[in-house]
């Protein structure tokens, strides 16, 4: 999907880490939620307490999820889910674009 219809768009910003990255909240019709953001190059950590599915919308990134000792890679194209209620680090090696989903 390249477009959402019919949603609302936060206007403030989310703005983390410096302005490293920020996003914006997009709210649709049947009370779910995305943020649209772009991360900078850097090491971050974030926590979840919905589950979230991130989209990788272009960019490059490592990402070590909650439980795991190792770095998988993800690219323009790909996803990955972080579980509820916890926290995974990145690092992003190029500026990154991306989608991510709440799931209640």
């Amino acid at each position: 999907m390249s477009q959402f219809e019919g949603v609302t768009v936060v206007k403030k910003a989310n703005v983390y880490f410096e302005g490293k990255v920020t996003s914006h909240t997009v709210l649709f019709p049947d009370g779910s939620k995305k943020t649209l953001g772009v991360m900078l190059p850097g090491e971050y950590e974030f926590g979840t307490a919905d589950k979230e599915s991130m989209e990788i919308l272009g960019g490059a990134l490592t990402v070590q999820l909650p439980g795991s000792d190792e770095w998988q890679a993800f690219a323009g194209g790909e996803t990955f889910e972080v579980a509820a209620d916890s926290k995974f680090k990145l690092k992003v090696e190029a500026v990154t674009d991306y989608c991510c989903s709440y799931v209640k």
